[in-house]
């Protein structure tokens, strides 16, 4: 029993750990193309956000710049600032 626990720990750990990798911390993410699931990678941009921006590119086109991104309803200035290095326009 003590053995079967430790191994679905270690799967459990193994898989977290995998996953925090797939998600390239450090990929230039282009917000005019980006996908939902791509967008709500980003530090504090959750799957809602992630609609919103889609939702907002599909109704106003492309964004022009990065700082675009805070006319859509939901994303502030700080959101910006922790992401600037990860986002393109182009």
């Amino acid at each position: 029993m003590a053995r079967t626990s430790f191994l679905a720990t270690f799967v459990l750990l193994f898989s977290l750990l995998t996953g925090f990798a797939s998600a390239n911390p450090g990929e230039t993410i282009n917000i005019n193309e980006a996908d939902v699931a791509t967008l709500a990678n980003l530090n504090g941009i959750g799957e809602a956000k992630a609609e919103a921006i889609i939702s907002y590119r599909e109704q106003n086109g492309p964004f022009a710049t990065v700082n675009d991104l805070g006319n859509v309803k939901g994303i502030g200035a700080k959101t910006l600032e922790t992401n600037a290095e990860r986002l393109t326009v182009k």
